[in-house]
């Protein structure tokens, strides 16, 4: 059985080294660059890796497209140990055609998962994707990093909200987390969460605030280190721990992701995450 199932985003980033630092960049309007790569990325497909990557047997239900891009997406994929059999979509360019419809969801393995994941990119589709794991009493996770319109209907739909730092000081105008993430609580009565970069993570248990402080790590990249918390809620939740311990493990797992480049590529194994926690004093 495949515990999580991730129904979402997946991208190739392409990243350019630039020598020297943004202001120096910004003043001279030109700069050529020292280097450049393509690495695998995307919300939800990185963060299903990183949950293949802790242990736990993850699957991806996305849009993939035919040619090298999407090729190499696949064998990352399946080089994480994510599952990406089954229907999919498979085109050109991430135009309207790519988007990731609701009758290409498989509601029968959502049903039978242990917890479904979902990004803000397809809202239809990550809307149908809820519908079918709640009323199967499987619970639901998300991405949220856009304060577009009918987010809220999005977060009234999962049962873990899980906000990108940005978004909750938009939707409510508050800059503070915990106001933020009470004045968000009229939307959804479960916990609610939000990454915090540099200052970790916090959420919203019931009327209890929490927060964690994020695990000290020499940073190298910071692509998908939101994901990768993601992943470590996820694997805490089906672990049943409880909310400060979920907190300080997802943080571990995003800063030693923070210690190598890339998205999919920076994902952390189970030791090496509590292998940190054991080595960072409380």
């Amino acid at each position: 059985m495949i515990e999580v199932i991730g129904v979402g985003a997946n991208s190739m980033d392409h990243v350019l080294r630039i020598p020297g630092d943004v202001v120096s960049l910004v003043a001279s309007g030109k700069r050529r660059i020292s280097g450049q790569e393509w690495r695998c990325g995307g919300q939800t497909a990185t963060a299903m890796s990183a949950c293949a990557a802790l242990g736990l047997r993850a699957g991806y239900v996305g849009a993939v497209g035919s040619d090298e891009h999407g090729r190499q997406m696949r064998a990352e994929l399946t080089r994480c140990g994510v599952d990406v059999s089954g229907r999919r979509t498979v085109l050109w360019h991430r135009d309207e055609r790519l988007a990731l419809t609701p009758e290409q969801i498989p509601a029968d393995v959502l049903a039978q998962s242990r917890l479904v994941h979902v990004d803000d990119v397809d809202r239809p589709a990550a809307l149908y994707a809820c519908v079918v794991a709640r009323s199967a009493g499987v619970p639901v996770t998300s991405d949220i990093e856009q304060a577009s319109d009918g987010v809220e209907a999005l977060i009234g739909a999962v049962t873990h909200p899980i906000f990108d730092h940005n978004a909750p000081a938009v939707l409510t105008g508050e800059s503070d987390p915990e106001r933020a993430l009470r004045k968000l609580r009229r939307f959804n009565p479960g916990l609610l969460c939000m990454t915090l970069g540099e200052g970790g993570a916090a959420a919203l248990e019931g009327d209890r605030f929490h927060a964690a402080p994020a695990v000290p790590v020499k940073a190298v990249d910071t692509t998908g280190a939101g994901d990768v918390f993601r992943a470590g809620m996820i694997y805490g939740l089906l672990q049943g721990w409880e909310v400060p311990a979920l907190l300080r493990f997802a943080n571990a797992a995003a800063a030693v992701s923070c210690t190598r480049p890339g998205a999919i590529a920076s994902v952390p194994t189970l030791n090496e995450v509590n292998d940190l926690l054991t080595n960072t004093s409380h």
